[in-house]
């Protein structure tokens, strides 16, 4: 029943009209496939990454054919000038989301012709569609065996005989797909974690346990506010801030496509590169550990045999932060596309903190925010935080000065 309330309301929001405040094409589209792959449909967290990415980067090759203005991502394609370009956008979309929610293929397919159909007709429009369909196609064949079908085959750390929580953990098969611009999953794996008889880890291991414990009395209000708000995984909190900067940016559709495939490509490899991290190093979270305190062979940290974070941890290792790591990413790639670390205001709202709006300048407050939010939520330690911010904004560097370039440097090199 709760599969298919949440398929009935997917069929709401692919059919509801696109809204007017939208700039172009693109965010209309990006908008409506982070409807599709929200988690809470079928679809976690790692899925949802790869889905966006190959839909960004259908629309960018088919835009981008019509004007040559970057380099390709795949192979080049052969488009006349005047080809419609909203027509080639909308079509690439839709085919990479028939392809890759089946389940949904009706929806889109009909949300797709909805969208057609407010274009003119004509030979333009009709090249659009079949450009949109071959870059999509391209796409998706350059991904088909990306290792993002393999079988999740964690094995539990486990005696024989004896219970372990049996939930089924998040990301492990994630680890082991090929990325879209990094050169391997371990690229920028981190150092190791702190050594457990270390004084940082003393440090980091008394301060979330007192600000991370469910009903804390040292967190602020707005700290705990913060955490609710960044409990949330849908890849929608990234992609506000980025819709709202290609609006206020008044980006054209080519710069639009470009600058969204970047930052969906930087925030899948971050995603694969973030959990090949975390299965690598398998490092305790603070529920496990602070239950676990008398044993870390640390004498600065003291057991608490019922200490809770502020809501459920996520299904996968701690190390490193992984809100960390792709929402710096996602800032990296903007700061260095527009060469400042300012944005035009942002508004953005959670899922995990209904009535709550946080608005940014600064790309920096906005990291500083979120790394924050998951220490006071219970889940990651300052140290991951801080590691995990700095991997991010490897990965999104490496991401914007690698991969479609302006077609000009392209040729200079």
């Amino acid at each position: 029943m709760l599969v298919r309330r949440e398929w009935m309301l997917l069929a709401v929001l692919l059919t509801a009209p696109m809204a007017t405040a939208t700039a172009n094409v693109i965010t209309d589209w990006d908008e409506r496939v982070v409807a599709v792959v929200q988690p809470g449909t079928v679809f976690p967290p790692p899925t949802a990454l790869r889905t966006t990415a190959m839909l960004h980067l259908a629309m960018f090759d088919a835009v981008n054919s019509i004007e040559h203005r970057y380099k390709p991502y795949g192979v080049p394609l052969v488009a006349a000038p005047d080809t419609s370009q909203e027509a080639a956008a909308a079509s690439a979309a839709g085919a990479v989301l028939m392809k890759l929610v089946p389940n949904a293929a009706a929806q889109i397919q009909a949300m797709e012709a909805s969208y057609l159909a407010k274009l003119p007709d004509g030979a333009a429009k009709s090249a659009g569609i079949k450009l949109g369909q071959e870059a999509a196609a391209r796409i998706l064949a350059m991904r088909a065996n990306d290792g993002s079908s393999a079988p999740d085959a964690y094995r539990p750390r486990a005696k024989p005989g004896v219970y372990i929580p049996t939930a089924i953990t998040i990301g492990w098969s994630f680890a082991q797909v090929r990325p879209f611009a990094l050169a391997s999953p371990s690229q920028f794996r981190p150092k190791p974690p702190p050594s457990l008889t270390s004084a940082l880890w003393a440090r980091d291991y008394n301060e979330i346990k007192v600000l991370g414990e469910k009903n804390s009395t040292k967190r602020t209000p707005r700290q705990t506010e913060d955490a609710r708000f960044w409990i949330s995984v849908n890849p929608g909190m990234s992609h506000q801030i980025e819709r709202q900067i290609v609006i206020a940016k008044k980006l054209d559709i080519a710069d639009s496509a470009h600058l969204m495939a970047l930052l969906s490509v930087a925030e899948a490899d971050a995603g694969i590169a973030l959990f090949e991290a975390k299965y690598h190093y398998e490092f305790w979270r603070p529920i496990t550990a602070i239950r676990n305190g008398d044993i870390d062979g640390n004498p600065a940290t003291e057991r608490d045999a019922s200490w809770q974070p502020i809501d459920v941890t996520p299904m996968h290792p701690e190390y490193p932060c992984a809100h960390c790591v792709i929402n710096s990413a996602v800032a990296e790639v903007i700061r260095t596309e527009f060469g400042t670390d300012e944005i035009p205001e942002v508004a953005l709202t959670s899922p995990t903190a209904p009535g709550v709006t946080h608005r940014f300048t600064s790309l920096r407050a906005y990291t500083d925010e979120i790394a924050m939010a998951r220490i006071c939520a219970g889940f990651h330690y300052r140290n991951s935080t801080v590691v995990g911010t700095e991997m991010g904004r490897q990965i999104g560097d490496y991401v914007a000065k690698t991969i479609m370039q302006p077609a000009q440097a392209a040729m200079m090199h």
